[in-house]
């Protein structure tokens, strides 16, 4: 089995008398696709932003890269972020930066390096996620909603990050264009070896690029697995999400797409 380099022990979240996460476990393997899914309410951009520091759980223990965050050193904290990195819904850019700017803030507050290296090294990363050369100079208003989430994947990798989590990254996008990025985070993946979390509703992703789903329910992990065993599953509902209308329509088009 490999490497655990997320590995979530008791977790809770709650919210006022609003019970998010109980007793929640979880192990993310080195190098794989895991697909975070649920239904409303069952917190997975929580669990997301749970993990990277922005909420702060009510009880049990979160390592990542086998440092417990909660007894984590402010340097400690400081050097683990900078071996990960997140695109939020629609990609969370900076209005007011260029692409290219965006893309260089993790290196501006991270790293001691001259402008004009971290020019070059932006001009990589925005050519690393299919977007054209020109694309650096633009600001976000001036770019569609794919183009959006490409520029905000490209500064998730700013610092060439071991891990990167992603939240709903096919959400607002047409058909092509999410198998497009679905692709695009496939070919990241294997070319730079990253571990992906990735929270998604979009069952075309989940039998695209996804090795194994974690599901929420009843406040916790109710399964995680390959698809198989989310196929195989009895509960109402996973039933009802892998086997419902959407389910068999997605299933087709990875048969074909994979033969």
């Amino acid at each position: 089995m490999a490497e655990a380099i997320i590995t979530i022990r008791g977790l809770m979240n709650q919210f006022g008398d609003q019970v998010i996460h109980q007793d929640l476990d979880l192990d993310v393997h080195r190098g794989e696709i895991l697909g975070i899914v649920g239904g409303s309410g069952t917190g997975k951009s929580v669990l997301l932003r749970t993990i990277t520091g922005l909420n702060k759980p009510r009880a049990g223990r979160i390592e990542v890269f086998g440092q417990d965050l909660a007894q984590a050193s402010a340097a400690e904290r400081i050097a683990l972020e900078q071996r990960w990195g997140v695109l939020f819904q629609d990609g969370a850019l900076f209005s007011s930066l260029t692409v290219a700017q965006n893309i260089e803030v993790p290196m501006k507050e991270h790293l001691g390096m001259p402008a004009r290296l971290r020019d070059e090294i932006a001009a990589l990363k925005i050519a690393m996620v299919g977007l054209p050369p020109e694309a650096g100079s633009k600001y976000p208003s001036e770019l569609s909603g794919g183009m959006r989430k490409r520029a905000g994947l490209a500064r998730s990798l700013a610092l060439d990050p071991d891990l990167i989590f992603l939240d709903e990254p096919t959400a607002g996008l047409d058909p092509i264009g999410a198998a497009n990025f679905d692709q695009l985070i496939r070919q990241l993946q294997e070319n730079l070896g990253l571990t992906v979390f990735m929270v998604t509703h979009d069952l075309d992703s989940l039998h695209a690029i996804c090795d194994r789903i974690a599901v929420l329910a009843d406040s916790r992990v109710l399964v995680v697995g390959p698809m198989a065993d989310m196929l195989a599953h009895e509960h109402p509902w996973l039933r009802e999400y892998f086997h419902g209308p959407r389910a068999r329509a997605a299933q087709p088009k990875q048969q074909e797409a994979g033969g």
